[in-house]
């Protein structure tokens, strides 16, 4: 689990392939390595990943072809910036949201504009994503936690502090580059329930909830 709240840029150094998937050995700095072991948990702009391998300066992680399918992981190069969060602990302080590390689909920046000191980003909103967010609720796009501010039907637009456009690799984008999302899994379950009760309402459902007599 994680929050949303990136703790540094790692860079891809070597890309290579295994049977169904890929080996990612990405460059990280101190604070992410630090204390980090084989088997821990690291978010890769957003996908949860498993660290199989760690020295002094990087750590390498095996991408499945599932996760490959359904994240923006198959398409970074060599020396891409790559947004990390290591696993929350349960001391952390939830600063972000509650975020598990599992892409819900991958969308397209259409629009990054500076607006005073703030940037306001622009993403194009698919069917599925618009289903799933609420005005002011949360999202997290390549592993950032962030509130959306504008939603439509066709886009949805995330307001970004200077801090948080500094520190991650929104400062390498641009518009139509691909970015991961993951929505807010509170909203999913809720999604799930009501339309659980829905598919169930019968005469009985009616009567014993004062519907009808």
């Amino acid at each position: 689990m994680f929050t949303g709240i990136v703790e540094g840029i790692g860079i891809v150094k070597n890309i290579t392939r295994i049977q169904n998937g890929i080996t990612l050995t990405i460059n990280a700095n101190n604070n992410i390595l630090e204390n980090t072991k084989i088997g821990d948990s690291i978010a890769v702009n957003g996908v949860c990943l498993t660290a199989v391998k760690i020295d002094n300066s990087s750590f390498c992680v095996d991408v499945s072809f599932e996760t490959i399918n359904k994240s923006n992981i198959g398409k970074l190069h060599i020396n891409e910036h790559v947004n990390l969060e290591r696993a929350l602990r349960f001391s952390d302080r939830l600063s972000g949201h509650i975020v598990l590390g599992h892409i819900d689909s991958t969308s397209k920046i259409l629009t990054i504009k500076k607006n005073g000191a703030f940037y306001l980003l622009r993403i194009a909103c698919s069917e599925f994503i618009y289903k799933h967010c609420v005005d002011k609720g949360s999202i997290t796009i390549d592993g950032i936690s962030l509130t959306i501010s504008n939603l439509q039907r066709s886009f949805l637009e995330v307001a970004v502090i200077p801090h948080t456009f500094e520190n991650t690799n929104l400062k390498y984008k641009r518009p139509q580059d691909e970015v991961n999302i993951e929505l807010d899994i509170i909203g999913k379950y809720i999604e799930k329930i009501v339309n659980g009760k829905t598919k169930d309402i019968d005469e009985f459902f009616l009567k014993e909830n004062g519907f009808i007599s």
